[in-house]
């Protein structure tokens, strides 16, 4: 990826921040209500952890956060379509990704009836929702990496 900067308006610079801001306070929110159903000092540490760990597993194994990536910003695609958009990926290892995406319930493959019979890979309502969830995280590493930047 290049890293090229995206100056962007003091307007929407705000906007982005205060959508970042409130996506932080949407966070310490739902982890208080979590805490909220321990008894008092009886924080279970390990089962947050392991959650914690659970939940990013999926996203940690290389080639699945651009399978899911490609998906949700260019849509529905075929097996050649992705291999294109990512480049350096073998065919093998897409096939093994995308698998492991379906078994982790991100991507379904959906097979149209021909002539010829034609594949789509395509994200599940999960899938979906992981990409709205990793936008904020996203936008947030753009700006920390100094990618967006204010026209200021």
């Amino acid at each position: 990826m290049g890293r090229t900067r995206m100056k962007v308006s003091n307007n929407d610079w705000k906007r982005i921040n205060s959508a970042l801001d409130q996506v932080q306070d949407n966070g310490r929110d739902i982890r208080q209500i979590f805490q909220s159903y321990y008894e008092e000092g009886k924080e279970n540490t390990e089962w947050e952890v392991d959650a914690a760990v659970i939940s990013f597993s999926m996203f940690s194994s290389r080639w699945t956060t651009e399978i899911l990536s490609a998906l949700y910003i260019a849509g529905d695609k075929r097996f050649n379509q992705l291999r294109t958009l990512l480049r350096g990926i073998s065919s093998r290892t897409l096939s093994d990704k995308l698998r492991a995406c379906q078994d982790n319930g991100l991507v379904e493959r959906v097979v149209e009836d021909g002539p010829p019979i034609r594949v789509i890979y395509r994200l599940t309502t999960h899938g979906r929702n992981c990409g709205r969830l990793l936008g904020p995280l996203v936008a947030y590493m753009k700006i920390h990496n100094d990618l967006v930047v204010s026209e200021d």
